[in-house]
């Protein structure tokens, strides 16, 4: 059954958009900085040679660096100032978020309202000069040092490391800054339509290699309709899956009205995805980073060592495709489905406000009861979100290794995409909405005053 918000939404008229001013200004300033993002893409960084860094790139595939340069469109590949996009401004803020949940004193931080928020986000940025610095250090170090004698720098030394450290720090809090822009005087959340627009500028270079492989037969055209068509479906389920409640009723004490005593219900609405993208995310980075410091380490041939043979080994079993890589990417995925939701969903706290209200579930006394009833039902609805993100994430794998698919086709990446689009068409509706009843209420000042 929709809600009543669907229902509003759904008797919008569309034709008002025109009318819209306001919302065609936030359309614009959100695609301009957009268009900014990708343009600075392409700027980078000082001292580097393009095409020692192809040849370098070509070494490294099928790491963590493939991930992360997915999310800044391409941007890691190409060592722009960019180049780690807002990935560590994510990473601080779950960092922060975790440690609000651990410490009593960030916890008192985060109850003080709109104060402590502004300190929880002064701590944020704080946390992404900091991993920035450290990431752009490791970068710049592993660029100068190179892999199997190819080194893109061109003038190696301190001058190149702390130059590129720096320009990759003002880059980053220059995405941070131009998120929060979006956020403020756009469309939609800043920081995940940047790391959407990232994925989406893949996506044409994906197609021509997916058409391209038809077209030339090196692919079966059988399989090439089944590629999309998996995906279509992908798309419809996670639709469905994000969209997915599990309502529990909560109900108040009656109260006397004009029309009679009378009891107000309401519903607590829990998410069967509550922790979103992000088990994926954290699986994918802990999974992938032995591989990318083997590759780092260099491609050592074997018989040269135990560590040399222990490399190589590794690199095998951790190959996109391979049984124990889906293995331990299932299992990443629902151990940080069950930590994060407890993380995001305190049952305890929940209790206590709908106690301090009045407000209780039919059948389950108030306290330590309805506690363990949210407990009971948060763990019921996480197992089957953790598994709705395995198979997501897993499916898209096993096409790449059993179709033979030249290009790398991202679970991860379908679901940032289809989250971000529905949360900014939300937004959309909520503007359009918002101004067809300014619309309506100045229609009614207008009846009023001619009454008069």
């Amino acid at each position: 059954m929709a809600s009543a918000a669907d229902q509003l939404a759904s008797g919008l008229n569309l034709s008002k958009f025109g009318q819209a001013t306001e919302l065609k200004k936030r359309l614009w300033f959100t695609l301009g900085a957009l268009i900014v993002f990708r343009m600075l893409s392409y700027v980078p960084l000082p001292g580097i040679d393009p095409t020692q860094l192809g040849l370098l790139a070509q070494r490294t595939q099928g790491g963590v660096l493939d991930f992360f340069n997915t999310f800044s469109g391409g941007a890691l590949e190409r060592m722009s100032v960019i180049a780690l996009g807002v990935m560590p401004y994510i990473t601080a803020s779950i960092v922060v978020q975790l440690a609000t949940s651990l410490s009593p004193a960030l916890a008192a931080i985060k109850k003080e309202g709109e104060s402590g928020r502004k300190k929880l986000n002064q701590y944020t940025r704080y946390g992404t000069v900091a991993l920035t610095a450290i990431q752009g250090y490791v970068i710049a170090a592993g660029l100068q040092a190179g892999v199997n004698g190819i080194s893109p720098v061109i003038q190696p030394g301190p001058l190149f490391i702390v130059g590129a450290v720096v320009s990759l720090i003002g880059g980053t809090l220059f995405l941070m800054w131009l998120g929060e822009q979006i956020t403020n005087r756009g469309v939609g959340n800043g920081i995940s339509l940047i790391i959407m627009a990232g994925i989406v500028a893949h996506l044409p270079t994906t197609l021509v290699q997916l058409f391209e492989g038809g077209r030339s037969g090196s692919m079966n055209p059988v399989t090439l309709v089944a590629i999309l068509a998996a995906v279509a479906l992908l798309v419809l389920f996670i639709c469905f899956m994000e969209r997915a409640q599990r309502r529990i009723l909560i109900q108040y004490p009656k109260r006397q009205t004009q029309r009679g005593v009378q009891s107000e219900r309401s519903h607590l609405p829990l998410k069967i995805n509550t922790a979103g993208v992000i088990p994926p995310i954290f699986a994918s980075s802990l999974l992938l980073m032995p591989l990318t410091i083997s590759q780092f380490a260099g491609q050592q041939q074997a018989g040269q060592g135990w560590w040399s043979d222990f490399v190589i080994s590794l690199n095998q079993y951790l190959q996109h495709g391979s049984l124990v890589y889906m293995l331990l990417y299932g299992a990443g995925i629902i151990f940080f489905s069950f930590f994060y939701t407890a993380v995001v969903f305190n049952p305890e706290e929940t209790a206590d406000n709908l106690k301090k209200y009045g407000g209780f579930v039919p059948g389950i006394r108030p306290g330590k009861n309805t506690e363990a009833y949210f407990d009971y039902v948060l763990t019921r609805i996480t197992v089957i979100g953790a598994a709705y993100l395995t198979i997501i994430c897993l499916a898209p794998e096993w096409l790449v290794s059993q179709l033979s698919i030249p290009f790398y086709l991202g679970g991860t990446s379908l679901l940032i995409v289809v989250n971000v689009t529905m949360d900014t068409v939300t937004q959309i509706q909520s503007h359009l909405l918002a101004h067809q009843y300014g619309d309506l209420i100045k229609k009614a000042k207008l009846k009023g005053g001619r009454l008069r």
